[in-house]
């Protein structure tokens, strides 16, 4: 076997495609996952009065891990890319730009 790899163990499952409407098992729209962080950036700001969150942090929403501090950061980080209305929802949880 001369330049090939051989892979020992499970076979991967191939990647799953599109099925028109039909939500994919696992993966979330942008507006989904949009919606899913400011719940968990919501949740935060009624607990700790702040939005001032470690980045490693993971809140747990309904049973589901969000990873929120990755989310504010990126959202600093691309604030002058975010509309105007998701600009808002983090304004109103007290967003520190």
């Amino acid at each position: 076997m001369s330049g090939h790899y051989r892979r020992d163990g499970p076979a991967r499952r191939p990647a799953a495609v599109s099925t028109g409407s039909r939500a994919q098992p696992g993966r979330r729209s942008q507006g989904a996952a949009w919606e899913r962080n400011v719940a968990a950036a919501r949740q935060f700001h009624t607990r700790e009065g702040h939005l001032t969150v470690p980045r490693q942090h993971v809140e747990d929403v309904d049973g589901q891990p969000e990873r929120l501090g990755q989310f504010v950061d990126n959202s600093c980080r691309r604030a002058a890319k975010l509309s105007a209305q998701r600009r808002a929802d983090l304004d109103a949880r007290a967003m520190r730009w």
